[in-house]
């Protein structure tokens, strides 16, 4: 089912199996905390991510009842498709007992997802829900909701201002609106642009991927230096840039998938990760170590300018970058 229908479904109580996937991270996210604040489980849950899912383990926590008397819940977050008698046996044991709830937050592709939808069906026990990106128009009802949830009063202008600030990115968003409710007065656009931190660091991993795509990066250029970054941190960005996506690639000829928690230590939002893999999978290792020597150079250069000539330099290396992929 999709968001609207899983909405609706939610009304009559908390579905007890439940498979969550999509592109929308933070609609998930928001439904784990759902569960844990509904069923107070924050601190008797079994949460297990990633490498961390053992079978056995999570077999074992719903086949006993709770330690607390009251509920259990597991979570499973995962970039991996789980074996189908496995969740099969986790539902299973869901179903089996009243106080059990289950939920598994998958990271990986849609199509992976699909294959696990048979163990999640209503004849079990289980829902699965896709959550989709959510258009400008879903964005202003989900912070709106946010919004009202905080006490917050602010208008759809302001509400569309922050979102557009911050490109779009529903969790950070949600966040400010948190902040902002501390005022405990009517929010505006003014009010944001006063206190909402610059989200250049965003503005520049778009600048990025946009320069490697080969994309125009006038504007995305344009935007940063309004932001107040200056060159020199854009061309350590860049740096930076290059650098992941060599350990992207070097990953990849080794292990054939992209897992940013392997190679970075912190795992990226799933679109960002999908984009950096794309990236490395099409640049060869000779054209990114050509990059890097040029960036060098580029810098150097750059230092040494007068202030006034900066910005053209930076312009002219990114168009030049662009011609050695």
């Amino acid at each position: 089912m999709y968001q609207r229908e899983f909405e609706q479904r939610l009304q009559s109580g908390l579905p007890r199996a439940v498979l969550l996937y999509g592109e929308n991270d933070y609609l998930i996210d928001r439904t784990i905390e759902r569960y844990k604040k509904e069923l107070d489980a924050t601190e008797s849950m079994l949460s297990l991510y990633h490498d961390e899912y053992d079978f056995e383990r999570a077999k074992g926590y719903l086949s006993q009842s709770s330690l607390f008397g009251g509920i259990n819940l597991l979570l499973i977050r995962s970039d991996k498709k789980l074996p189908k008698k496995e969740l099969d046996t986790l539902v299973e044991l869901t179903a089996k007992n009243s106080d059990n709830y289950f939920l598994l937050a998958f990271g990986g592709e849609a199509r992976a997802a699909k294959g696990m939808q048979s163990s999640f069906t209503e004849k079990k026990g289980g829902v699965w829900v896709r959550f989709f990106e959510a258009n400008p128009r879903e964005a202003q009802q989900i912070l709106r909701q946010r919004a009202t949830e905080l006490g917050l009063e602010i208008d759809d202008y302001a509400l569309g201002h922050l979102h557009t600030l911050l490109h779009g990115n529903l969790a950070l968003c949600s966040r400010e609106l948190e902040k902002l409710a501390i005022l405990d007065r009517p929010v505006s656009s003014k009010d944001i642009d006063l206190m909402v931190y610059s989200t250049a660091p965003l503005a520049t991993e778009r600048l990025l991927i946009d320069l490697f795509a080969q994309k125009p990066i006038t504007e995305t250029m344009a935007k940063l230096l309004e932001l107040g970054e200056d060159e020199g941190s854009i061309l350590r960005s860049t740096q930076f840039f290059v650098q992941q996506i060599f350990l992207f690639q070097a990953y990849i000829k080794l292990h054939g998938r992209a897992d940013s928690q392997a190679i970075l230590g912190y795992k990226l939002p799933r679109q960002i990760e999908e984009q950096k893999a794309s990236i490395a999978v099409k640049v060869r290792s000779a054209s990114l170590l050509k990059i890097y020597e040029h960036l060098i150079a580029s810098e150097l250069r750059i230092k040494k300018a007068k202030p006034s000539h900066r910005e053209t330099l930076l312009y002219g290396t990114m168009i030049r970058l662009q011609s050695l992929l």
